[in-house]
């Protein structure tokens, strides 16, 4: 009983202690922006790696988005087969940027720092591929 007598007492003390500190002092309780998970703003669909997407414009959901210069563009791979998001067309590809293979379930971000039309595509399915316009 003396124990528990004494786990109180330290117990009532931090809670005051705590109260005394938060009396003067604000507390921030808003999510740091990094916390925040957003939803990616492309997603490789299931069955992407397969020829007849691109006849539906379905191989990157949305195919041709349009952001504001210094966004960051997110892209999910929701298929099982690897898939990439490499800058340029297929077979001439640029050095801006490449995601390397991406597995199920793997995201890749790039920021797109200046104003322009940016083509992407996947390595490894030539009929995939994409627009990111950047205003200014």
């Amino acid at each position: 009983m003396i124990l528990s007598a004494v786990a109180v007492a330290a117990f009532l003390v931090a809670i005051s202690t705590l109260m005394l500190y938060l009396d003067g002092n604000s507390v921030d309780t808003s999510p740091d922006v990094a916390d925040v998970i957003r939803e990616p703003d492309i997603i490789m669909p299931t069955k992407s790696s397969r020829p007849g997407c691109e006849e539906d414009d379905t191989c990157y959901i949305p195919s041709i988005i349009t952001v504001d210069r210094d966004y960051t563009v997110s892209w999910a791979n929701q298929d099982a087969a690897f898939h990439s998001v490499t800058s340029g067309v297929y077979g001439n590809a640029t050095d801006l940027f490449d995601s390397g293979h991406m597995e199920y379930n793997d995201t890749f971000t790039y920021k797109f720092e200046h104003a322009g039309s940016f083509l992407y595509h996947c390595t490894l399915h030539p009929w995939m591929n994409g627009t990111i316009i950047v205003t200014e």
